[in-house]
């Protein structure tokens, strides 16, 4: 750890302090993403935030080799995304990562609120404009919850209209240790002012003060698994990641993942994970269930582009 760039940070947050009541005109409201081989669905999260009300992005890419390099690109020249960052380490330090993402938004673009995303989260409110949500909240720190889409092959991304509940026992159902219908830890969206750690999968985060509260206004749709493919490379490259942290901590989906890839049994698994071995049970008792929201907005965005 870097003490003396933490102990900066909480100087900075304890400046900030003496600072809560400077006004400026509007609020800059940035997004950071962290990707890894995710063309498939990167320029759709892009789309989506900006109409969402996100002034700019910062982009860390980790060394994709797919097209992910030539989104970010597009959308520089666009003036959407502000920084983009090539981080070639294999070692998935992504707290870290994220944390530099968080204070180039605070100290170079002057951000008053920073939202943390994967690429495969879409941060969705009723509204139609974050922004608006965030600048009626009392706290600096909201805590949203996600909704997991159900993967339908064949069809883009833009069309899925279905979602999971949270399975308490999936073992009841024959289904994986770690299904898409999995309980998901809610994340964070922060001020800038105070801010002074994120945590690994930005579900915490250090503020001074910190004043956090749930927000039933927002909620994330989760596009985690987009199809057994994707499924495979994302647990591989994530297990063999993790197998070179120095951090034992997080991540235990893709270690168990990984250690089936080890055995050769991770494209069995793979049924299970999505219920398709009873898949019509799923459906009759709500578990899978029709969420037309996101289909909706994006070809509300489409009609407009």
């Amino acid at each position: 750890m870097d003490y003396v760039f933490l102990l900066r940070k909480i100087l900075v947050a304890l400046c900030d302090v003496f600072r809560w009541r400077d006004r400026k005109q509007g609020m800059t409201l940035v997004m950071t993403i962290q990707a890894k081989n995710e063309e498939d669905v990167l320029e759709q999260n892009i789309r989506f935030h900006k109409a969402m009300g996100v002034d700019g992005f910062i982009i860390t890419d980790n060394d994709s080799t797919d097209g992910t390099g030539r989104i970010i690109e597009k959308y520089k020249r666009k003036g959407w995304v502000w920084e983009s960052i090539l981080e070639k380490g294999k070692d998935h330090r992504q707290k870290i990562w994220v944390d530099r993402m968080i204070w180039l938004a605070k100290t170079k673009f002057g951000a008053d609120w920073i939202i943390d995303a994967d690429a495969d989260e879409f941060w969705y409110t009723p509204s139609g404009n974050l922004k608006e949500v965030l600048a009626k909240a009392s706290a600096n720190v909201l805590t949203c919850r996600s909704i997991s889409m159900y993967p339908e092959e064949g069809k883009p991304l833009e069309e899925w209209d279905k979602a999971v509940r949270v399975i308490d026992r999936p073992e009841d159902y024959g289904l994986s240790r770690y299904p898409v219908f999995v309980g998901q830890i809610p994340k964070v969206a922060h001020k800038a002012k105070g801010y002074i750690q994120i945590s690994s999968g930005n579900h915490k985060v250090i503020m001074f003060p910190k004043r956090k509260r749930s927000c039933p206004d927002i909620w994330i749709y989760h596009y985690n698994i987009r199809g057994k493919g994707q499924f495979m490379r994302k647990m591989v490259d994530g297990g063999k990641a993790l197998a070179l942290n120095p951090s034992k901590h997080g991540g235990r989906h893709w270690r168990y993942f990984y250690g089936l890839h080890q055995q050769g049994l991770l494209e069995a698994e793979y049924d299970k994970v999505v219920g398709k071995n009873c898949y019509g049970r799923l459906v009759d008792e709500g578990l899978i269930y029709e969420d037309g929201r996101m289909a909706a907005f994006f070809r509300s965005l489409n009609r407009e582009a």
